[in-house]
């Protein structure tokens, strides 16, 4: 049998309703384990960062899309104002067209004499699809214009799903025949961005220089980089000298090619200035995991994407001159190639993809608190494929206009407003054991919580690296140490599993009928908003404490809301 399927029967069979303080053990699927989780109401972390509010894609066109407008409106929902979005291709030539990991602007070309010319509007019409959706923009200074490469041809990449990933460095790749032409390029852009948005917005925004220019998507030499760089960064401060500006978004942590960088903008001397130092207002580097196809199942790989942030934050740390300096992973996923298919990524449209993220954003909090380092935000580099079927395999958090299991995973992260607490569970993979081996053993259930005024909310997930069954969690939560003046509390339960918050599995049911048409589409658009689990329920509060026991099926995500108010 197909494991997602039998995945989806187990998950259906099991009893999910919460139960009362006192439950009946029979109400159990009898292939279940315990954990015990605790929340220290009266034991504040401090504020829960929201560090999952970046997005972004290598395809900026699809933004405007008809698809790509209604994901950016409810990307910009969570967290009006302080949503962000990074795209590759900003600066490349061609005349808008999206297409696989490629996109463009047109934004300059040259006359005759070799003098620039500029064209805004396919970056305007991006910029403003963001900012008029709540969303701001972690600006991506790149490609290479096709005028400005000195290997301009071939220039736009063909890619396609099945192709070498060598095929898509073409001409866009390359450094700039002139690097006056291009700082000049990009003071314009900021300047144009000033002149639109205004000042104080554009001093909100993040910019940073090309994208992994350790890897593949450079083709220059390393000096070659840090002269780009410092003549973009040279540009962006004379149109806006307030503007934040960091780097290097490489692959990876980057070990040396990071740390030459970080060296060479702390003490080296600026190719465009001639000074000492280039602005380095955040660092930002990449982190992927590692998914694997083996005995006809999935197996992720998340200790090969915490390690990578480990070694990031190591290099962070490294520099004394560099303390609580904001860093950004900048793009921070299972896997590194959004646009691929395969058995591999089988994960995509499921709730392993949900669980995941759950679990891996909560060792990224304690990472950086472990490891004392200022972490902004972790950017999802997952978004729409516009133009393709439903459920088609990329790594995307909508898919057809149709919202995937995990986008619910962000709708819950964005609900947790508050300070953290202090949570225990004794069915946690410790962080250590985490980096170590990943999820391999026993599963993952553990509990992030927020307390804001009289609500507490409780994020709960049941993770485990392998895609095939298992025993649901018997869950027994207990809540410590809430207001004296407590004597119950509303309960309502939101659920990502088989049968909650899954459009997949509903499109399934169907018999995963295409195209989906009429009412089947609005169906199964439906079952992908973040479903309510049962009706909310009063839950009695002893002595400051409140106990309770559910059952939580494997890859599932459960979100608690106590209302501590309610009469």
């Amino acid at each position: 049998m197909n494991p997602l399927i039998a995945i989806a029967i187990m998950n259906l069979l099991f009893v999910g309703s919460l139960l009362a303080i006192e439950p009946n053990p029979a109400n159990f699927a009898t292939n279940s384990f315990p954990v015990s989780i605790t929340v220290d109401a009266g034991r504040s972390l401090g504020e829960l960062k929201p560090i999952w509010r970046m997005f972004g894609a290598d395809e900026p066109n699809y933004a405007t899309t008809p698809d790509g407008k209604s994901l950016i409106a409810e990307l910009g929902a969570f967290k009006p104002r302080n949503v962000y979005f990074r795209a590759h291709n900003l600066l490349c030539s061609g005349d808008g067209t999206p297409a696989f990991k490629w996109g463009s602007t047109g934004v300059y070309s040259e006359d005759a004499q070799g003098h620039p010319i500029y064209h805004w509007k396919i970056l305007d019409d991006i910029f403003d699809t963001y900012l008029t959706n709540g969303v701001r923009p972690y600006v991506e200074i790149g490609f290479m214009p096709e005028a400005l490469s000195v290997h301009p041809e071939p220039y736009q990449h063909h890619w396609k799903p099945g192709n070498p990933y060598g095929d898509i460095v073409t001409g866009w790749a390359f450094p700039p025949t002139n690097y006056d032409k291009w700082r000049e390029l990009v003071y314009q852009w900021t300047k144009h961005c000033v002149e639109r948005y205004g000042r104080a917005e554009v001093e909100r925004w993040y910019w940073e220089v090309w994208n992994e220019a350790n890897g593949a998507y450079w083709k220059g030499s390393r000096q070659d980089f840090f002269k780009l760089d410092d003549y973009a960064v040279d540009g962006v401060r004379r149109a806006l000298p307030t503007a934040r500006v960091g780097g290097p978004d490489s692959a990876g942590a980057g070990g040396q090619w990071t740390r030459a960088f970080i060296e060479h903008c702390l003490h080296g001397t600026n190719y465009a200035t001639g000074k000492i130092g280039t602005p380095l207002d955040f660092i930002s580097f990449h982190a992927k995991g590692s998914p694997r196809f083996t005995n006809d199942h999935v197996c992720m790989g998340i200790a090969d994407q915490l390690r990578a942030i480990e070694s990031g934050f190591r290099i962070v740390n490294s520099f004394p001159e560099l303390k609580n300096i904001p860093v950004i992973i900048g793009e921070s996923d299972p896997d590194g190639c959004a646009a691929c298919t395969g058995d591999q990524f089988g994960y995509r449209n499921t709730t392993l993809y949900s669980s995941y993220e759950a679990a891996v954003f909560a060792r990224e909090w304690q990472l950086a608190r472990r490891d004392g380092v200022n972490l902004d935000s972790a950017l999802t580099w997952a978004f729409t494929f516009a133009g393709q079927p439903p459920f088609a395999g990329y790594r995307q958090l909508a898919s057809a206009g149709i919202d995937l299991p995990v986008l619910n995973v962000f709708r819950i992260f964005s609900r947790m407003k508050g300070d953290e607490l202090a949570v225990t569970s004794d069915g946690a993979v410790s962080l250590d054991e985490m980096l170590k081996k990943g999820v391999r053993g026993q599963p993952d259930v553990s509990a992030i919580a927020v307390s804001n005024g009289n609500k507490l909310s409780v994020m709960v997930w049941h993770y485990h690296d392998e895609d095939v069954p298992g025993p649901v969690a018997d869950v027994s939560l207990d809540l410590q140490n809430l207001p004296p003046s407590a004597r119950t509390a509303k309960m309502t339960r939101y659920a990502i599993d088989a049968r909650h918050s899954n459009a997949f599995t509903t499109w399934q049911a169907m018999g995963s009928p295409l195209p989906l048409i009429g009412r089947q589409y609005d169906e199964v658009k439906t079952a992908g908003q973040l479903a309510e689990a049962g009706k909310p329920e009063n839950i009695p509060v002893n002595g400051g404490r409140l106990n309770l026991r559910f059952a939580l099926p494997r890859q599932a995500v459960d979100l608690l809301v106590f209302d501590m108010g309610h009469p």
